[in-house]
Order: C-alpha cells, then structure tokens, then sequence
C-alpha cells in the first residue's frame, strides 16, 4: 500500500487503544509516509514492530516515543482543531525520552521529506503552545 499523496511507500503500525482517542475515527491502525508525513487510518495493521528507521536517525526508534511522534506530525496540519490531542501526543513523546521540538527540526531540514505542513512554522507555534 502506497502513500496516496506521493507514492512512497509508509511506515504502518498499530496505535495503542489509550492513543486512538488522539486520532480521528476509529481503526486500530496508522500509516505515516516517510516522505510526505501524511497519515492514513489503517484496519489491519500489522502486530510486528514497526520499523521507524525510513522516517531518519532524528526520529525516535523505539515505539514508546514513535508511535505518539508520528501520530503528533499526522496532527499538525490542523493545530487548531487538534490542540488538546497533540498536547498529550508531546506529553507522551517528552515522557518516552524525546525532544518533539528538536525531532520537528530535524525533519524540517530533512531534503527527503517533502512535508505539506511548514514544519518550521509549526514548530515555533507548537513551542509556543508549550
């Protein structure tokens, strides 16, 4: 299954029930295009480990802070609408270890990520939100 945006193949992963309320609708499932950073509902998702390495060395590795990371850049197309979700999403990420902010900057400088979302712009509006 490819990215309907782009083409490249995403990451595809199981979202935690306590997570899926971050999210809009209701499948158990997430894909997140390594290029693009758009997400997709998934009803299948795979049980196995997803494997974050496609999405840079910036980007956390292990699911504790993947998973609500990716879930957040999914989110940040509309900041407005989704505050209080991509609050506990940066709650979450910061208590698995991770800088959010300083993962934004990294994917923002990023020349293989062709975001849709000013990655810069929306980090300074998330710092601010902080």
């Amino acid at each position: 299954m490819d990215c309907l945006e782009c083409g490249h193949e995403p990451v595809v992963f199981e979202v935690d029930p306590e997570l899926r309320g971050s999210l809009p609708g209701t499948e158990p499932g997430v894909s997140l295009c390594p290029r693009c950073l758009s997400i997709r509902p998934v009803a299948d998702p795979p049980s196995a480990q997803p494997d974050f390495t496609p999405l840079g060395d910036g980007f956390p590795s292990e699911t504790d802070g993947a998973v609500p990371m990716a879930l957040l850049l999914g989110l940040l197309s509309s900041l407005a609408l989704y505050r209080e979700e991509i609050s506990v999403l940066l709650e979450r990420v910061e208590r698995a270890g991770t800088d959010p902010l300083l993962v934004i900057d990294r994917l923002a400088t990023d020349p293989s990520i062709d975001s849709e979302v000013d990655l810069a712009r929306r980090r300074h509006q998330l710092e601010q939100l902080l």
